[in-house]
């Protein structure tokens, strides 16, 4: 079938355009006439240098939603307190009107000449969903967020690309690497991974772009629930068992020997399949720094699965800090990090690894990874075994009820966002770098997407009675 167009893009930055927006304009008309100032620098942060630019598309301003994006700074939007927690959440605050300015630095450079510069743009910024009394068969019921959670409402994913990518992701799982038995079918239908990634990478210019995120996080969820959890997982070994698999990713250099034999080591189950094949599709796409900066994320996030395994196997309850800085390394983090190989263009390395943007996209994972904790919570406590979530650290390790430590995981999490979101703004601010930008503004939309299938994936999810 054809390539359905490219979905608009949703802007999660409108407090960055606020700060450096004039800045921006004159920096776009210094770009287009051959040079790029570097902007200024920020108290108490590295100053970024302007490296090589590329082209990308600006987003169309978000339309007003009733828990509206507050400018990121230091102010947090209180979340509900541990010690009220009978009372009912505070009503939202009101959303400030979006100034015209404002609205012309987030659409970016318009006239002649300029419509090649944006690939997902359209003419009005999509509405806001509106909720659904009853989902189609087979599709997500549309939910309820968290009491309290600072979040932010995304479009309605592009239907024709949830389809479709619906439709290729069980071909390859299916046909391509054998990933699960029949009687599981059910289950991986229900993850919904299709909208999930159209949600998260709306400016994604093709489907096999799209194809590209979908095929990783579907064996990055394979490896989780087959060698950690759900399906036969298990602590014991698993540094093994892992070690192996991340020779998919970062392939084993050894003598022409024992070489076969560890390339037939990558058929023998279905992660490492999955794991092979996901990476092989992703190495056609992705250049070989966003290659080897992906392979870090996903040594991290073994790490992380190891850590965790290590206190079960002990029957270690963490400090809360310590099952924070876990959850800093067996997070999402691997997803928005490759957000510019899915969009189509690449951050250079060098701005990649300025401390400031390895800051914004380590809140950004701690924050999503929350969200997670907090949406699986009722899931994960029937599970057969007691499974750790922030929740439940917070309520052992700090003497609270499970509502109270419910709750406090809620305010955890905004204290991450709105970190994410300040430091976010003074990087647009400090470097306002087209590819900058656009991979702020990404792994913003990332956050919102990633929020957005927790919300709607009542297949996997439910909230627990505490409001």
């Amino acid at each position: 079938m054809p390539e359905p167009g490219p979905s608009p893009v949703q802007s999660s930055l409108p407090g960055a355009a606020a700060q450096f927006g004039a800045h921006v304009l004159g920096s776009a008309q210094a770009h287009a006439t051959g040079g790029l100032p570097s902007g200024p620098a920020v108290p108490g942060r590295p100053s970024v240098p302007a490296g090589p630019a590329v082209p990308a598309p600006a987003a169309p301003v978000r339309p007003a939603v009733p828990s509206g994006r507050a400018l990121p700074g230091p102010a947090r939007l209180p979340g509900p307190s541990a010690r009220s927690a009978a009372a009912a959440p505070p009503a939202p605050p009101a959303p400030p009107a979006p100034s015209p300015a404002l609205q012309r630095i987030l659409g970016g450079p318009s006239g002649l000449g300029t419509v090649g510069l944006h690939p997902a743009r359209r003419g009005e910024a999509p509405p806001a969903p509106a909720p659904v009394a009853a989902a189609e068969p087979g599709a997500p019921a549309a939910g309820n967020p968290i009491p309290g959670l600072y979040h932010h409402p995304v479009p309605e994913p592009d239907p024709v690309r949830v389809e479709e990518v619906s439709r290729r992701i069980k071909a390859w799982a299916v046909e391509e690497v054998d990933l699960f038995p029949d009687a599981w079918e059910n289950q991986f239908d229900g993850f919904h991974v299709g909208r999930y990634m159209v949600a998260c990478h709306p400016d994604a210019p093709t489907i096999e772009h799209l194809m590209v995120a979908t095929r990783l996080m579907v064996a990055e969820n394979a490896v989780d629930d087959c060698y950690c959890e759900d399906h036969g997982g298990s602590p014991i070994g698993l540094g093994g068992r892992l070690l192996l698999a991340h020779t998919a990713i970062d392939p084993l250099h050894t003598t022409k020997e024992y070489e076969p034999q560890w390339a037939a080591s990558l058929r023998s189950d279905a992660p490492r399949r999955a794991y092979s094949s996901a990476m092989e599709y992703f190495l056609r796409q992705a250049s070989p720094s966003q290659a080897d900066r992906y392979r870090h994320d996903m040594a991290r996030l073994h790490l992380g699965y190891l850590a965790e395994a290590a206190w079960s196997q002990t029957e270690y309850v963490p400090e809360v800090w310590e099952y924070l800085a876990m959850r800093q390394f067996n997070n999402f983090r691997p997803c928005p990090t490759i957000t510019d190989t899915v969009g189509g263009y690449e951050l250079p390395a060098d701005l990649h690894a300025q401390a400031a943007m390895q800051r914004v996209i380590a809140l950004a994972g701690n924050a999503t990874t929350i969200v997670n904790d907090l949406y699986s919570y009722t899931k994960e406590l029937a599970a057969p075994v007691r499974h750790m979530n922030l929740p439940v650290v917070i309520a052992d390790r700090e003497g609270t009820s499970d509502k109270e430590g419910y709750l406090k995981a809620v305010e955890v999490h905004n204290d991450l966002m709105h970190a994410f979101e300040a430091e976010a703004a003074a990087l647009a601010a400090a470097c306002p770098v087209p590819s900058v930008l656009r991979f702020l503004r990404g792994v913003a939309v990332w956050v919102d997407g990633n929020h957005y299938w927790h919300q709607t994936n009542t297949y996997r999810y439910s909230l627990p009675d505490f409001w």
